[in-house]
């Protein structure tokens, strides 16, 4: 029986070349993406900033509304297309300012990433799949696919089209990876019937979205099966599941008990925290970024 454990988990992400938070504070921070240095908002950075002035190429000003609008302001400096940036040896991406407020991949989950590859290894015979659901533009699957053959799916064609491109700039094409447009929650239960199991899982659910038909995704509602549903594509040899959450209002020990009812008859240990980013400099401060429930098995 998987072991949940009550204390609280902290994976930091300490930034490198391609990301460093610089500073944070008044609900916004700064942050160098390679070159280019931007102002985005950030409600939890309840602090004041420590810099005196953040010189930035850009900032996203949100809208008046609660949904998410806004725009960004520009420097003719910044790319319009979108710049090269890289992870690890191998792994390249493309960079650009996106109408959502982000930059086209997400800094924080670097640690997870680095935490699954230890996961993987030593695996004893063929390696199995790995499955990356609401894979966004291919970075995390990218990372994983050092490790073995990777399944990626997200209901965005141009995501998934990203993804290729990112996969092509990093000379990993030939890696393989299955590129899917497809709703996760009805690809995994499609995978349920078929019986396939994988060696590990991430997903990465948004709050709200829709799939390539429209379906509709509510993570209040579709969370719980969906876990469900991704627990039958493991199995006792499996490595790991991760999930990961932002924003909403839950706790990261409400995502632990989730796991823990559905990985009840499973070996391995259950943990649950918090997702961070470390500023740079001296005492450096750490900016919360999203929760996390995560269940992994030694093999």
């Amino acid at each position: 029986m998987a072991e949940l454990v009550r204390n609280s988990v902290l994976m930091v992400g300490e930034g490198w070349d391609a990301y460093r938070l610089l500073d944070s504070g008044h609900s916004r921070k700064f942050e160098a993406y390679g070159p280019y240095r931007f102002i985005r908002p950030e409600p939890q950075a309840l602090w004041a900033p420590r810099l005196a002035e953040w010189d930035a190429h850009g900032e996203f000003v949100p809208g008046s509304d609660e949904d998410g609008g806004g725009r960004w302001q520009l420097s003719p400096d910044v790319p319009e297309d979108g710049w090269e940036l890289g992870w690890g040896d191998t792994v390249r991406f493309t960079a650009q300012c996106t109408p959502f407020r982000h930059l086209g991949f997400f800094p924080d989950m670097a640690p997870v990433w680095d935490w699954m590859g230890e996961r993987l290894k030593g695996r004893a015979g063929e390696p199995r799949p790995t499955l990356n659901l609401f894979g966004y533009t291919g970075v995390g699957s990218l990372a994983l696919s050092g490790h073995g053959p990777v399944t990626h799916v997200d209901a965005s064609k141009k995501s998934v089209a990203q993804a290729r491109e990112n996969a092509a700039l990093s000379g990993l094409e030939d890696r393989p990876i299955r590129w899917l447009v497809d709703d996760a929650m009805k690809f995994a239960s499609r995978e349920v019937r078929r019986e396939n199991r994988y060696d590990g899982i991430i997903l990465d659910p948004p709050k709200f979205g829709r799939g390539p038909k429209n379906e509709t995704w509510r993570i209040e509602e579709g969370l719980a099966p969906l876990v469900s549903d991704c627990r039958q594509l493991l199995d006792a040899d499996s490595r790991f599941l991760f999930l990961t959450v932002y924003a909403v209002r839950m706790s990261s020990l409400a995502l632990g008990g989730l796991l823990a009812e559905v990985f009840a008859d499973l070996p391995g240990t259950i943990e649950h925290g918090d997702l961070a980013v470390a500023e740079q400099g001296d005492d450096p401060r750490l900016l919360p970024t999203a929760i996390f429930a995560r269940w992994s098995n030694p093999g």
